[in-house]
């Protein structure tokens, strides 16, 4: 049975989740990271910045851009089968691609084997010339170590795959997606793939798959861990009724957290230490897909902002721009602002903005400029305030 719900106002709720996030004080690992959250989102956009270092950047102790990637694969010249202690998969029944901790093997099994017996031009079972392939593909893999689909490339082309795929890359894809294939490292952000028993101790690939229910249960702390006050759904709650404590928020659904994080939300109830108003008084630029603002709901209800990543959204539509980054100034979300990064001329030029007054975010756009190795800010191309 589930405690009474807690109320907490607003502001209290905003303050749980960033400190419960990590944007209040640095991790010392990638490792702690990962361990805190579950998994880390990747996406290869490139326009300031990779989404994964995007949100690390805020939360681990002097993190570098590429630093997950490292972590994954360690640097390129690493040895085949080097020790691995986190890896590349998507989130089960999704086409997510993160990072996971070793722990999350089982619970991904039992997808990979059901995405084998689907149709799908994406992830689903190996059309008749992608079963034919597959062997060659998986011999060379063996003989000859780490390799993209561009090494593998026999001028044919995937008739079933939008864009121009080629037919080895929409097969190395499908055995990834069904787990035959793990990517062993990157180059230049280019999927190197091998063999799982070549990325993975043995230890891990013998483990059997997790139960459904386990799964299940699973996938559902994962959500709480990943973002810490959460809407669920009425099928997830009974999953790990034993796990959560209801919250009642001014102007929002029933929200859920861990009750191993009810401490934190109480504090962050009573009156503000000095630490707590100094990250008051900060303002970060955080990643269009940080955990923080990754629930529109939430977002919108709890921290009155609406907030859509527009990337893929078509150029007439977009409300603030194609890589817009969220503003996030102590409790409140006051605005974004868009830049990209001009790697030629070693400045970030700043496409647009709209901050509210009184939120300086020249500091923010200066610290992103040195993460990516920028000399600094170009003036802006359009500014609305």
């Amino acid at each position: 049975m589930l405690p009474a719900p807690i109320t907490v106002a607003p502001r209290h709720a905003r303050g749980f989740m960033r400190r419960a996030l990590r944007l209040d004080e640095f991790v010392p690992s990638i490792s702690a990271a990962l361990e805190h959250h579950g998994y880390i989102q990747i996406d290869p956009i490139n326009i300031s910045g990779r989404m994964h270092d995007l949100i690390l950047r805020n939360r681990v102790a002097g993190y570098r851009e590429g630093d997950l990637m490292r972590h994954l694969h360690g640097p390129e010249t690493s040895p085949p089968g080097a020790k691995r202690i986190a890896f590349e998969h998507h989130l089960p029944e999704s086409h997510v691609l993160v990072a996971f901790p070793l722990e999350a093997w089982p619970h991904l099994l039992t997808a990979m084997q059901g995405r084998t017996r689907r149709a799908g031009a994406w992830s689903g079972r190996l059309t008749p010339r992608e079963r034919e392939l597959a062997p060659h593909l998986i011999a060379e893999l063996t003989a000859r170590g780490p390799l993209g689909s561009e090494d593998l490339h026999d001028g044919r082309r995937s008739r079933r795959v939008w864009g121009s795929m080629t037919l080895a890359k929409s097969t190395l894809q499908k055995l990834f997606f069904h787990g035959r294939l793990l990517i062993a490292g990157r180059s230049h952000n280019r999927r190197l793939y091998h063999l799982p028993e070549r990325v993975l101790p043995a230890g891990v690939l013998s483990l059997p798959a997790a139960a459904a229910a386990e799964t299940a249960r699973w996938l559902t702390l994962l959500k709480l861990r990943q973002r810490r006050l959460v809407t669920l759904k009425k099928t997830e709650i009974p999953l790990v009724a034993d796990a959560i404590q209801p919250v009642a928020v001014e102007n929002c659904p029933t929200l859920y957290c861990l009750r191993d994080d009810v401490p934190a939300l109480l504090a962050a109830a009573e009156t503000p230490t000095a630490a707590a108003r100094a990250s008051a008084a900060s303002v970060k630029l955080l990643a269009p897909l940080d955990p923080l603002i990754y629930d529109r709901t939430v977002t919108r209800r709890l921290w009155d902002y609406d907030y859509t990543w527009e990337a893929y959204t078509p150029a007439h539509k977009r409300v603030r721009g194609y890589y817009a980054l969220p503003v996030l100034s102590g409790t409140e979300l006051v605005g974004h602002v868009d830049p990209k990064a001009d790697r030629e001329r070693r400045k970030l030029i700043v496409v647009s903005r709209r901050v509210r007054r009184g939120h300086p975010v020249a500091p923010a756009l200066q610290q992103l400029a040195l993460f990516l190795g920028l000399q600094g800010t170009a003036a802006n191309v359009k500014r609305k305030r």
